[in-house]
């Protein structure tokens, strides 16, 4: 919902769309049914079935390391993204409060400069006190459904908050078909222009299918390791990854139509979510409602994204200290705290600490930049890569082959792209991150 948008307003629309989603089909299944292989087998913490697959097949525990890099990655994540799920947080405050205000027939924040409006963004970042809080908030939420547990607080959330979400995003899209300029949306995100096909674009594609999928992050071998034997885990990863990629798709073409209408630019980068769209609702009839709409359908999508992160870290501590669910993930959940604090006074209390300024790639950065770097940077190709090695060179071909639900030709392929492109292409990813 806000990187794919962006992502793709950035890098010309149809050819970066086409290209993602081939990046998904090639790259990032494979590597998604990986994890959820490593997870399943295990049936433990995301280094233990890690640790299990490698002693099985012959290989030195320490390959337990190779998901260690995820759990680690999962745990920085979800400390600067609560950030900006506050971030979220705060803009549906500011639709409702605007629907008490002026009402819902007019466009939102009716009579409010657009400079204005542009101006929410920068001022509450610029607020420490308001940042660091909406952060706690949105920890504290996020920490309730992984304390209540698997049945109880992430079930529960699927069954309930995931409806919901489609069905907001379905009604907002339908709403921008009619109401904004699908046409024009349509024209941009699909058609395909060769000369558009950049290397640069490219690389952004693959990045974005790897980062939309959560992978090298352990999530998936975490969520793995809750799958029962009789789930065919090559039929359940392609639905994982279609659901996914018809999100990002449907989310450019509910967001698009409602920005072209408004003739605002597309290439706002991360601004896009946080000041473009909200602007782009003071225009349309009964902006106020759809605007506080759409942020909570936001808010809803990044809550399932920040519990998934989350879960990660607590079941590693769980199986780690043989302590309850509830004691590690409210361990889990200060130690984020505190991260998370930094990370949202980097942007203005703490906006010279420079953490990492003596690294020429980090040179300059704050603490929301360096965690958002390190680990989109580092850690994630790096731990996709070493699931490659793993799965695909170092594991016991008998016990992959009981696991991952393919036969015949399809089997023949998923080994040859998780042996070899794969990771060429998250090397490369690698390499372009440290050089640029």
């Amino acid at each position: 919902m806000w990187r794919f948008p962006a992502e793709a307003g950035s890098n010309g629309g149809g050819a970066f769309v086409l290209f993602y989603i081939f990046c998904v089909l090639l790259i990032g299944l494979p590597v998604l049914l990986s994890e959820t292989l490593i997870g399943r087998h295990g049936q433990s913490s995301p280094t233990l079935s890690a640790r299990k697959l490698a002693v099985e097949s012959g290989a030195s525990p320490y390959w337990e390391a190779v998901v260690g890099i995820g759990v680690v990655a999962a745990f920085l994540i979800v400390s600067f993204y609560c950030v900006v799920g506050g971030w979220v947080l705060y803009y549906v405050w500011q639709f409702l409060s605007d629907l008490f205000g002026s009402g819902v027939t007019g466009g939102a924040f009716h009579g409010v400069e657009i400079d204005t409006i542009r101006a929410f963004f920068p001022d509450l970042l610029a607020n420490p006190g308001l940042s660091v809080g909406l952060n706690l908030l949105f920890l504290a939420i996020t920490g309730f459904f992984v304390v209540r547990g698997v049945s109880g607080g992430i079930e529960v959330m699927a069954v309930w908050l995931m409806p919901l979400f489609f069905v907001l995003l379905v009604a907002i899209t339908i709403y921008g078909a009619f109401g904004g300029a699908f046409g024009q949306a349509m024209d941009f995100l699909f058609t395909f222009e060769p000369e558009k096909l950049t290397g640069e674009v490219m690389l952004a594609a693959v990045g974005q299918a790897f980062f939309s999928l959560s992978l090298g992050v352990a999530g998936m071998v975490t969520y793995g390791s809750y799958v029962g034997r009789e789930v065919n885990l090559a039929g359940t990863s392609t639905i994982i990854a279609a659901a996914d990629t018809s999100v990002a798709l449907i989310a450019g073409v509910c967001i698009f139509p409602i920005v072209f209408a408004a003739g605002l630019a597309v290439d706002g980068g991360p601004g896009l979510m946080f000041q473009t769209i909200p602007v782009a609702f003071q225009s349309i009839p009964g902006g106020t409602v759809v605007g506080l709409l759409f942020f909570l359908m936001v808010t809803v999508a990044a809550l399932t994204s920040s519990v998934a992160l989350l879960e990660v870290p607590t079941a590693w501590a769980m199986e780690k200290f043989k302590a309850s669910r509830r004691t590690c993930a409210l361990g889990v959940i200060v130690a984020a705290g505190l991260l998370g604090t930094l990370a949202a006074l980097s942007f203005n209390t703490m906006a010279d600490f420079h953490p990492l300024g003596f690294i020429p790639l980090f040179e300059g950065q704050g603490m929301f930049d360096v965690l958002d770097g390190v680990t989109s940077k580092l850690f994630m190709p790096i731990g996709a890569i070493l699931v490659c090695i793993l799965v695909g060179w170092v594991a016991d071909a008998r016990l992959v082959d009981s696991e991952n639900g393919l036969d015949g030709a399809l089997h023949v392929f998923w080994r040859f792209l998780v042996r070899w492109a794969c990771p060429v292409v998250l090397a490369a990813i690698l390499f372009v991150g440290l050089t640029s």
